[in-house]
């Protein structure tokens, strides 16, 4: 069970407010998890007044989008310092699940929200598939550099779905208490994660 204890709230002085609410409620999250996130204990956390918030903020709804907007850029962080050092397609791709994983495992409520935000959503968050550096469009890179038609706009973003929800159902089902015997055979936790994610399509690519 999550201890409910808080960082001490960070007096907001000066600058983008928005920006401050913003990590204050990322701070809560971490911190106490989604049921603490309110505008009221967000300006709080911020020390700012509590009618502070309503001037970027309609309600609590859409407090949570900019968390899911943060937690997006987070993600695309994570992928931009992921397989730096990589050589290969197999390998630029493993790397990427592991920093999906990694980052999933490491932000869990942050995780939650940005898939509970965009579930419902006609679109996913803009810059998640139009901004060239998002999480996204680096998988579509990758899969581009391995010899995808770009042309073939349909089959290059099932492709990157594909992948995607590799990833997704790994960080889902990668705690499950039956692989911790192949966990263990393998070498551990990172050695379970690659060699998942480097089995993708090998007894089907010479299909």
């Amino acid at each position: 069970m999550r201890e409910s204890v808080s960082p001490k709230p960070r007096p907001y002085h000066h600058g983008d407010l928005r920006r401050a609410l913003v990590e204050a409620a990322c701070r809560l999250l971490d911190a106490e998890g989604p049921g603490a996130l309110s505008l009221r204990a967000v300006a709080r956390e911020a020390g700012v007044s509590p009618a502070a918030p309503y001037h970027h903020f309609k309600d609590k709804g859409e407090l949570l989008d900019a968390v899911a907007h943060e937690g997006w850029e987070k993600l695309d962080e994570a992928f931009q310092a992921a397989g730096a050092e990589a050589h290969g397609v197999r390998d630029r791709v493993v790397e990427l699940g592991v920093a999906y994983v990694r980052f999933a495992r490491a932000h869990p409520d942050l995780y939650r929200i940005m898939y509970d935000r965009s579930r419902d959503q006609a679109d996913m968050p803009e810059h998640v598939h139009e901004h060239e550096g998002s999480a996204y469009q680096r998988v579509k890179t990758v899969l581009l550099s391995a010899g995808a038609d770009p042309a073939d706009e349909e089959g290059l973003e099932l492709a990157t779905i594909a992948c995607w929800c590799a990833a997704h159902g790994l960080a889902e089902m990668s705690v499950f208490k039956k692989f911790e015997p192949l966990k263990a055979a393998l070498g551990g936790e990172e050695a379970f994660l690659r060699g998942v994610l480097g089995h993708l399509g090998v007894y089907t690519r010479h299909a």
